[in-house]
């Protein structure tokens, strides 16, 4: 019997989205592009290691990218609005 290998989708993992956003807004210039070529480094080649096709793995990176650029949208309102809220 073949098995099959089911990934949970890379943008609906909550706390790697929250982590790479996290890690993101603290880094700044070069230090932040080398850290985001080595997390979707990582990310392509955990996906390829379970026989994802190499389309998959570029629709999976591109929809992780759009959930942390929201994190980090909506991490950056939430921070604005406890300012204003404090003063």
């Amino acid at each position: 019997m073949a098995r099959t290998v089911t990934c949970f989708p890379m943008h609906r993992q909550r706390g790697e989205v929250i982590r790479c956003a996290g890690n993101l807004d603290r880094f700044h210039g070069e230090q932040a592009s080398r850290y985001w070529r080595e997390e979707m480094r990582l990310v392509a080649h955990r996906l390829k290691a379970i026989d994802m096709s190499e389309a998959e793995v570029s629709k999976q990176v591109l929809l992780f990218t759009g959930v942390v650029t929201e994190e980090m949208q909506r991490a950056y309102v939430e921070r604005a609005l406890q300012q204003n809220d404090s003063k």
